[in-house]
């Protein structure tokens, strides 16, 4: 099976449990924006482990990880998420929001600066982490427009990506002025 399957050239795309909307559709542009977000994550992640930021690399892979949930919600239906449940998918939970938080305490607790801040692109990882920050808070915005639309219920996802936002600053701050020590991480 090839994956140019030509459905979605009269500009339509399928949802879960085979809906279809048009790729302007507001829930295809919030769980679109998530998947850019995902890519721009992968990104910071290679250059943070090449630069040797292994503090960063781990949690990012995890955040990646729960990025997918977040899409697979966001692409399916109100209607459908009943479905989605039975059929073994999570849900964006107050827990996922909670480890983010517990990363955010954790940064703030140490030594980090905030000069430059606002001047992107200290190095590859930093500049990558605030590229995905303002990914991040793209898709903030489109999630949203969902909401507002009545069109996702889960407010937890805006405070999950709220949340990650904070995270990508502070770790890309981080990023610019590295642990000295594997204790300090």
């Amino acid at each position: 099976m090839s994956i140019a399957t030509r459905t979605g050239d009269d500009g339509s795309t399928g949802l879960m449990y085979n809906r279809r909307v048009a790729k302007s559709h507001p829930r295809v542009e919030a769980y679109g924006s998530v998947d850019e977000l995902n890519a721009a994550l992968g990104l910071a992640r290679a250059h943070s482990r090449d630069a040797g930021f292994d503090f960063v690399v781990d949690p990012l892979f995890a955040i990646q990880k729960d990025l997918v949930v977040l899409m697979g919600e966001l692409a399916t239906a109100r209607d459908d998420l009943s479905r989605y449940q039975q059929g073994g998918h999570t849900l964006v939970v107050p827990e996922m929001t909670a480890t983010l938080d517990h990363l955010v305490a954790a940064i703030e607790s140490r030594k980090i600066s905030y000069d430059g801040w606002a001047t992107p692109g200290a190095n590859l990882s930093s500049a990558a982490l605030d590229v995905a920050r303002t990914t991040c808070r793209r898709a903030e915005r489109r999630v949203n427009t969902l909401r507002e639309n009545g069109e996702t219920e889960n407010g937890e996802i805006l405070k999950y990506l709220n949340r990650l936002s904070d995270l990508l600053w502070l770790m890309a701050r981080w990023t610019e002025t590295p642990p000295t020590s594997a204790s300090e991480v």
